[in-house]
């Protein structure tokens, strides 16, 4: 079953209940070439969520250093930042679109290590993370990575036909892409954390059934949501996204109830 999304049902969201709830840790991990201030962008639109935004090495502030290639390194890079980030919290929510949901299904991993409750984890784009591209990027020339991932991403983003800033952001969105289509877990390994799988309605890249996938990589319950756009329908419409995720904060005893709230269900 999944649940689709009407934009029209965004009245029936129940954001009134958790206006009284304390601010959730929302840890927001990039798609490939994305930086922070894409998910800057969202703070004025999550009043109820506390919105932490990680800056790995090769973009924005850190545009001189190193990219990383690997994702079990990028997490473990960046564990102790977000330990520090998250502080007192006793719980924190992960969301991570296409490379970002590999990336977050690792940090989910290393931060139940360290004894942190991962209150939810919402995926996004992204088939099941053992699941490899039939397709690669990697590899290819300039003029064929570039077509290749403008194609994966559905959207051709404007800075990729400025010849300089195009061999600016070259080596960092090579360096992502690699790492996303290297991406190999260790078998075996199940989280016991609510996941939700969230894609647009016209994802060429990812099917229904792929973003199905999570369901097989948690001990605890699971959702798959579908959103009006493509691949990259978080470009447009955040806001949904956004009031989803706050959605999620309700008791897991009630979450049929807001799935049929979102729109029509589907078998």
């Amino acid at each position: 079953m999944r649940n689709r999304i009407n934009t029209g049902s965004r009245a029936t969201i129940p954001v009134a209940r958790l206006a009284s709830a304390p601010a959730s840790p929302l840890i927001c991990l990039p798609f490939a070439g994305a930086g922070p201030s894409f998910f800057k962008e969202w703070i004025p639109l999550a009043s109820s969520l506390e919105l932490i935004v990680l800056e790995f090495p090769g973009r924005e502030k850190r545009f001189l250093e190193e990219p990383y290639r690997d994702v079990a390194q990028a997490i473990a890079g960046v564990l102790p930042e977000v330990l520090e980030l998250i502080g007192k919290h006793k719980s924190v929510i992960i969301f991570g679109h296409s490379l970002g949901a590999v990336l977050a299904y690792e940090l989910s991993h290393s931060l139940a290590a360290q004894d942190v409750q991962v209150e939810h984890l919402v995926v996004s784009g992204s088939p099941g993370p053992w699941t490899p591209r039939e397709r690669r990027a990697t590899g290819l020339d300039d003029d064929e990575f570039i077509g290749r991932v403008c194609e994966f991403a559905g959207y051709d983003h404007p800075a990729l036909n400025d010849v300089e800033l195009r061999d600016m952001l070259l080596p960092l969105l090579r360096a992502d892409v690699a790492m996303h289509e290297n991406y190999d877990p260790p078998e075996g390994r199940l989280l016991q954390v609510p996941i939700t799988s969230v894609r647009g309605t016209h994802d060429e890249l990812v099917s229904s059934e792929e973003a199905a996938q999570w369901r097989n990589a948690t001990t605890m319950p699971f959702q798959l949501f579908e959103i009006p756009g493509g691949h990259m329908y978080l470009t447009q419409t955040p806001q949904i996204l956004l009031q989803l995720i706050e959605g999620l904060r309700r008791l897991p005893a009630a979450a049929s109830e807001y799935s049929a709230a979102w729109g029509e269900e589907e078998q």
